[in-house]
């Protein structure tokens, strides 16, 4: 599941919401359960948006008790709900005919958007539209007029809408879908560059537990934070930024450094401070080219530094990507509970800020 926590957001009819619905998860979403929180006085602004994967139907009744449960933890005054799906209309419900001997078709995934509307009713909260997205056009399941019949439809809207301008100006960069935004910080088989970066770690790993021998966890802690502080400047925004690469080495040295828990949780700092842009940049810049079990440190960092920019997706990715590299580890296993849980940004810098003045 994808909870993307975004800022909250104005926007205006029906078809601009459903429009906007990649910019709300940071992908194209396809075959899709989609809940939009709605906030405000009329439910005139965006909220939390929650996604889900479409279920078999024997599993609708249960992820929409889970969905409804996810939507609900920011308060909505009311929530939107979307199906976006390619699914042909179903001509298997006996309603009235549309010819003789013909059933009239029905939109698609019905049942699971009845069983979305029961879960939230129980919990006192309506549902303001139900939609289906599909080829360019969307439908409203509760709609009686000729526009929402399942042969008909009316077309998103085009242009750049608010959300989109929004989304844009705080660094997302929409992806063709999920696994597109997982590839952004994996290297591509057969990377030419991985071999070199491999030996790059092999030898500053050498280097760096020759050093822990001969002058201990405090100063190698420091020449750790220097070495990332030094790689923080030269991904700082501006128009080197596009043209800078990190050599090997400094990637390697970064990515050693991150191994020391004091370092890395002092890391996190950077994410509340002026250079979050840049830290961001630097931790997806290790992500991609660390080799396993070294991504694991960055790639939680940079769940962190995309989450409290509202960006949930590529957080959602970043920490798989960090589980995968150790199923144990304890930071990327809070997190992800936290996300799941759709902790608001705004608690982690709390608890991020709290943390870091406990340790001093």
């Amino acid at each position: 599941m994808d909870q993307p926590p975004i800022p909250v957001i104005r926007l205006g009819d029906t078809g601009e919401v459903a429009a906007a619905l990649p910019h709300l998860l940071g992908f194209h979403p396809a075959e899709s359960i989609v809940l939009v929180g709605l906030r405000g006085p009329n439910g005139s602004r965006v909220g939390l948006t929650v996604r889900a994967d479409l279920p078999p139907p024997a599993a609708a009744r249960a992820l929409a008790v889970t969905l409804a449960g996810k939507v609900l933890t920011d308060d909505p005054v009311a929530v939107l709900l979307a199906v976006v799906s390619e699914a042909p209309d179903d001509r298997s419900v006996p309603v009235l005919p549309s010819g003789p001997g013909e059933p009239a078709p029905e939109l698609p995934h019905r049942d699971l958007v009845h069983e979305l509307v029961l879960a939230l009713d129980a919990r006192d909260v309506p549902v303001r539209e139900a939609l289906l997205v599909r080829s360019g056009r969307w439908w409203d399941y509760d709609c009686p007029y000729p526009c929402c019949e399942p042969g008909s439809g009316t077309p998103l809207p085009a242009g750049a809408s608010p959300l989109a301008a929004a989304a844009v100006a705080g660094g997302a960069v929409l992806a063709a879908d999920r696994a597109a935004l997982a590839a952004r910080i994996t290297p591509p088989d057969g990377d030419p560059a991985a071999p070199a970066m491999a030996a790059a770690c092999l030898a500053e790993g050498r280097e760096h537990a020759a050093r822990l021998r001969a002058l201990g966890r405090d100063a190698v802690a420091a020449e750790a934070g220097a070495a990332i502080a030094a790689a923080l400047a030269d991904c700082r925004p501006g128009p080197a930024t596009a043209a800078t690469r990190l050599a090997d080495a400094r990637v390697a040295r970064v990515l050693w450094g991150l191994t020391v828990p004091d370092v890395r949780d002092r890391a996190l700092g950077l994410a509340l401070g002026e250079d979050a842009a840049a830290a961001e940049v630097l931790w997806t810049e290790c992500t991609r080219r660390a080799p396993v079990p070294l991504d694991g440190p960055p790639a939680t960092l940079l769940a962190v530094s995309a989450w409290l920019r509202g960006d949930g997706a590529t957080a959602n990715v970043a920490l798989d990507r960090a589980l995968a590299a150790d199923p144990d580890a304890r930071l990327p296993r809070l997190l992800a509970d936290g996300l799941a849980q759709c902790l608001p940004p705004a608690q982690l810098r709390v608890l991020i800020s709290s943390t870091l003045e406990e340790a001093g």
